[in-house]
């Protein structure tokens, strides 16, 4: 039904996480995948939105409108976790992915997701919260996530579709697929308004 109201535009999806791609394959659209290649850094004193925003927007822009065709529509998008104003990034290695869920464990923590949706005429961002709850981790529970989903591609160390997610969260306010990586009822809301 989608791919019907987005008559025939090219749906480029900027992004190699499997996660990305999975939803947006269950959103109904086709779509093909072409990865960005940009250094993630943002400047100083930008709140945990706006560097969301601010990263969605530069993994768009490496697309030039010399790159696009008329009936392009790419989608980028970048996830941010923030606890306490600490921005919670993928962790690098084990070290940090251990310390990045014992700072999570017991406490809430935001997810944000920014999209952006760029045609060769305009761009489009938007971005999603969701605030979630981990129950207290013990060390065990943090070691046999870490050693059995190895999570170093994840902002914040885990992945809510993961064992971690099914034993950990106490509670979620706001969209689950926001905090998969994807906002996928607001994305499909832009994407037939675009």
């Amino acid at each position: 039904m989608i791919n019907n109201r987005l008559n025939g535009r090219r749906i480029i999806l900027a992004s190699q996480s499997p996660r990305r791609q999975y939803l947006l394959k269950e959103l109904g659209i086709d779509f093909e995948i072409c990865s960005t290649h940009v250094r993630e850094s943002y400047p100083d004193g930008l709140t945990p939105a706006a560097i969301a925003v601010f990263l969605a927007e530069l993994k768009a822009n490496t697309f030039d409108n010399s790159r696009l065709d008329k009936d392009a529509i790419v989608i980028t998008a970048d996830t941010i976790v923030s606890i306490g104003g600490e921005i919670l990034g993928k962790p690098r290695n084990y070290t940090e992915a251990t310390q990045m869920l014992r700072k999570l464990s017991g406490r809430e923590h935001d997810v944000i997701t920014a999209v952006c949706l760029k045609s060769k005429a305009r761009m489009k961002v938007f971005h999603v919260l969701s605030t979630v709850l981990f129950k207290t981790l013990s060390q065990e529970e943090i070691d046999y996530y870490i050693d059995n989903f190895k999570p170093f591609d994840k902002a914040g160390g885990y992945g809510v579709q993961e064992w971690i997610g099914y034993i950990g969260i106490r509670k979620i306010e706001g969209s689950f697929f926001n905090v998969m990586g994807l906002p996928v009822k607001e994305l499909y809301e832009e994407l037939l308004k675009f």
